[in-house]
């Protein structure tokens, strides 16, 4: 259900698994989020994140073939952009230096989802 202080919330979904990502980005949504862009490698997510608002992100640590979300990760942090990890592998899955940031693991629950966006950002005005 949309909450108004979610509403029109821009949201980058980096994810490599085409279902889990459509998936992600219908409970977003749902929660009356915007889906600013979606990627499912880092150079493409990277592009997002200098072309588009972004006020927040959802990062799938392991984009396949050996590829991480982590140049993302840097990118947003550059900016001071608020991202969570989701990965299969919990808190241990994500790099040390890292592991402060909200984890969610997959499959990614709808209420731990809109919490973490909650706690990401800040109530508008």
């Amino acid at each position: 259900m949309p909450t108004d202080e979610l509403r029109g919330r821009r949201i980058l979904i980096v994810e490599d698994e085409s279902l889990i990502l459509l998936t992600i980005q219908d409970v977003v949504e749902e929660l009356g989020c915007e889906v600013t862009g979606t990627a499912m490698r880092a150079e493409a997510a990277i592009a997002i994140v200098q072309d588009r608002q972004v006020d927040a992100a959802l990062l799938d640590v392991n984009l396949g073939e050996g590829r991480t979300s982590y140049p993302v990760a840097a990118a947003l942090a550059a900016r001071g952009i608020p991202f969570a990890f989701i990965t299969g592998y919990g808190t241990g899955g994500v790099q040390e230096d890292y592991q402060k940031r909200p984890i969610l693991s997959k499959p990614v629950d709808q209420r731990i989802l809109e919490a973490t966006l909650r706690a990401m950002l800040p109530l508008p005005g």
